[in-house]
């Protein structure tokens, strides 16, 4: 499966689309069909006449939070995704200018002074970077007061939380932007809709992306309502496609979705991970980003799309200079 491959420095996201003078739905799609092995480019714009009257497009209402507290010493705490019992997967990171990068230091036990008199206790380490630990007042709260959006390397910049929103978020949760949906704005939403397009909403919210290579996917929690539940399966009896609008999206559904495709509303929390042994059952689409090397999400588009697909698909938008990340352009699967 492509899991490696060269990423030049030069097609990473800086910076929001905006920031670089093009609007959020202005951006770059590059489309690619299993059933033809076709593979094409577009504006994204372009959307709603390469979908079909009767497709569901399923979006995450999952809103970001600003997840990243900077504390003393150099060092940032990103929070990451709640525990049932209260606790927090947290990732401490140690700055560098202006990004960060993994600290590998504290203790169980340890304590933590963060900012506005709060204390985060750590307990025990869950992964290589990832440990369970517990803050002194509620988190969400806590995080819209103090905290700043979780920022990678590769962004030259801070950037208010408005830029890692998107217009279906709502619902508060998660660590990174569901960031598939970034591009859609109310006038495109309006254009699919009238071409009669459904758009379905469920909710996973998201914790850090996985920087470790094979690092076991942790549980999410997510909510498929059931209203979305009877829409995908009214789709799906009907002939139509269901479309996921990001691999959070494909998650939950295939967490939700029984062995003959029928989807059940659900909520909890999923690990479930999709590839190519283990491939969706009720999703037929997925739009996407572009994912770096060694990331968990090519093995989901190698369940959609195939090796060799996928990677004349990474190999065109490398040569044609797409852009990588969340703030990147975008990859439709389509059957």
């Amino acid at each position: 499966m492509l899991t490696e491959f060269a990423l030049p420095p030069e097609l990473e996201a800086r910076a929001p689309a905006e920031a670089r003078g093009v609007p959020r739905d202005g951006i770059r799609m590059l489309v690619s069909r299993r059933s033809s092995g076709e593979i094409t480019h577009h504006a994204f714009g372009d959307l709603p006449g390469l979908l079909l009257p009767g497709d569901l497009l399923v979006v995450n209402t999952s809103a970001t939070v600003p997840a990243a507290i900077r504390i003393a010493g150099g060092l940032a705490v990103h929070f990451s995704s709640p525990r049932p019992n209260g606790d927090w997967l947290i990732e401490l990171r140690e700055r560098q200018g202006g990004a960060t990068v993994p600290y590998h230091g504290g203790i169980p036990g340890q304590p933590l002074d963060l900012p506005g008199g709060a204390v985060l206790t750590l307990g025990e380490r869950v992964t290589g970077r990832l440990w369970r630990a517990r803050l002194s007042t509620a988190v969400l709260p806590y995080l819209f007061k103090h905290g700043s959006p979780i920022r990678y390397s590769y962004v030259e910049h801070d950037w208010p939380l408005e830029s890692y929103q998107t217009v279906f978020g709502t619902r508060p949760g998660s660590a990174e932007m569901p960031s598939a949906s970034r591009p859609f704005t109310p006038d495109l939403v309006t254009r699919l809709v009238a071409r009669g397009i459904t758009i379905a909403p469920l909710t996973l919210h998201t914790g850090v992306s996985s920087l470790e290579g094979g690092e076991d996917p942790y549980p999410e929690p997510y909510d498929v309502p059931p209203a979305t539940a009877r829409q995908v399966n009214l789709t799906r009896s009907s002939g139509g496609r269901v479309i996921a609008v990001g691999t959070t999206v494909v998650r939950a559904l295939e967490t939700v979705a029984g062995p003959d495709g029928t989807v059940t509303a659900s909520a909890g929390w999923t690990s479930r991970m999709v590839t190519p042994q283990a491939g969706p059952r009720v999703t037929d689409g997925l739009f996407t980003g572009l994912h770096e090397p060694r990331s968990t999400h090519l093995l989901m588009l190698g369940a959609f799309a195939g090796d060799g697909l996928l990677r004349r698909c990474y190999a065109a938008a490398t040569e044609r200079g797409y852009l990588w990340h969340e703030f990147g352009d975008v990859h439709l699967l389509l059957p």
